[in-house]
């Protein structure tokens, strides 16, 4: 008789009842046995949860309350470098699917996924394989994940954005690097300003640009040609 191996996993969603299907949809797997350690519903309930525990799986939503997804995966990966993160979500973005991945995520799909190829992306990530889920813009992703970045659109398009929103050079400028995924610490570095400034800045961005989480700033920014 075959030993299935048990997977100790916690979870990162802020559905409720996404997050009992996807139990369900767990309790179906035949190669393994999740262990549903934890759940966490925010960025910062996550980080807290996940300094208690060791698990082997991480299911991680992009889009949740206080610190997103994106905010919150470079501290997890540096946490804990053999941790398997498997992002699901609604983001189909080149841009976004390319900054999960340069932060640590180990797989990516959407939460439009039948059942079937979200537990074949599962299986993929705990092999230790590199998994890109169906219905990602797979060409324009591998390009930018292979260093082929879009360039910055020409002046126009950063002149009317700029007045849109009424953002400061400062903030287009950390608006872009925000968009490579960089941390504030990396952020901080680049332009030789503190931490706290770049959080701040970051802070001001969301709020003239009506966006709640890292994604949303980087799908704003790629929808108004600003990259």
């Amino acid at each position: 008789m075959q030993t299935v191996q048990t997977v100790k996993t916690v979870i990162a969603d802020d559905h409720h009842l996404f997050i009992t299907g996807l139990r369900s949809i767990l309790q179906t797997a035949e190669h393994f046995d999740f262990e549903i350690m934890e759940v966490a519903h925010t960025g910062e309930e996550l980080l807290g949860k996940l300094k208690r525990m060791d698990p082997e799986l991480l299911i991680l939503d992009l889009n949740m309350p206080e610190r997103d997804g994106l905010d919150v995966l470079t501290a997890i990966r540096s946490q804990n470098k053999a941790l398997k993160i498997l992002a699901l979500t609604m983001y189909d973005d080149s841009k976004i699917v390319k900054s999960a991945f340069k932060s640590g995520v180990d797989g990516y799909v959407l939460k439009s996924a039948a059942k079937d190829e979200l537990l074949e992306a599962i299986y993929d990530v705990m092999a230790g394989n590199t998994h890109l889920g169906n219905g990602v813009r797979l060409n324009e992703v591998m390009a930018t994940m292979r260093g082929k970045t879009i360039k910055p659109k020409s002046s126009p398009f950063e002149d009317r954005f700029i007045k849109k929103y009424n953002l400061t050079k400062r903030e287009i400028e950390i608006l872009r690097l925000i968009t490579q995924a960089l941390s504030n610490k990396e952020i901080a570095k680049e332009l030789f300003i503190s931490d706290q400034t770049v959080s701040v800045h970051r802070k001001n961005i969301m709020r003239k640009l009506g966006v709640s989480n890292t994604a949303g700033l980087i799908k704003i920014a790629y929808d108004n040609s600003l990259i």
